[in-house]
């Protein structure tokens, strides 16, 4: 499993907004691991930030 694809399965699995440090929590990851992640999820538009450092699937 690629790493965003990691990133964006833990944020699915939450179920609701969570930080980069859940995300850490949840899938084992390193924070820089997740950073990376994140970014391009966030390029490709796979992920929103419904308030200020919370994450969630986009819709």
């Amino acid at each position: 499993m690629e790493l965003a694809e990691k990133v964006l399965s833990a944020i699915v699995q939450a179920g609701k907004p969570v930080s980069a440090g859940q995300i850490v929590e949840l899938s084992g990851l390193d924070r820089k691991e997740v950073d990376k992640g994140m970014k391009k999820l966030k390029t490709e538009g796979k992920i929103t930030s419904p308030k200020n450092c919370y994450w969630e699937p986009a819709k």
